[in-house]
């Protein structure tokens, strides 16, 4: 895939993502764009990684299981019980045969923009991030401060946010993805003078 279509890109999402969802997509892919120029990451594969990252997130949890099983795709205990976190999983994978898309850089993005992952390269960090902070985003605590901190230090703010997710799991009794968890702990103790330990 030389340029991405992005006509092309806009009519599936609108033709597969409910409106809240599709709205949600373009504002990652302009949270994304702007971060990029900010940390000097490639603009396109930003946009085409927020375009892509819920393409399937409105597919039924059946389908979800349905795909993995005919493309063997693996899904773990976690991902069995709750069919939805698959989304990203098969997102990566349709962004490959629906889109053609091929730079591995997008494709891990798509893949790890849920659950984040150790040593994430700057694109998925900023994939990750602007899936937190993008505009139509509300009920999240700390999100001005998150926003500011996004455009000032990325993996500050990376870490705050998955501090602020592994929180909210918990405060809902809803287990965490362990590759989440395992990111934190990467992280937290890569910038441990943030000191945003989990009390």
């Amino acid at each position: 895939m030389d340029q991405p279509n992005f006509r092309k890109i806009h009519k599936r999402l609108r033709n597969n993502l409910d409106y809240p969802r599709y709205e949600h997509t373009l504002g990652v892919a302009y949270t994304a764009s702007a971060l990029a120029m900010r940390y000097g990451a490639d603009v396109q594969n930003a946009i085409l990684a927020g375009l892509l990252h819920d393409y399937a997130k409105c597919i039924s949890n059946q389908k979800k299981m349905d795909i993995c099983e005919k493309y063997k795709i693996t899904v773990s205990e976690i991902e069995f019980k709750n069919p939805y976190l698959l989304h990203a999983k098969i997102g990566s994978f349709l962004a490959m045969k629906k889109f053609g898309v091929r730079d591995k850089d997008v494709i891990n993005a798509i893949l790890n923009h849920t659950t984040g992952r150790p040593n994430m390269s700057l694109l998925e960090k900023i994939l990750y991030v602007a899936d937190y902070i993008e505009p139509h985003r509300k009920k999240v605590p700390d999100l001005a401060e998150i926003r500011q901190l996004a455009f000032e230090d990325i993996d500050h703010a990376l870490l705050y946010i998955l501090k602020n997710t592994l929180v909210h799991l918990n405060s809902i009794e809803l287990e965490p993805d362990p590759i989440t968890e395992i990111t934190y702990e990467y992280y937290n103790d890569k910038f441990s003078e943030y000191d945003l330990k989990i009390i």
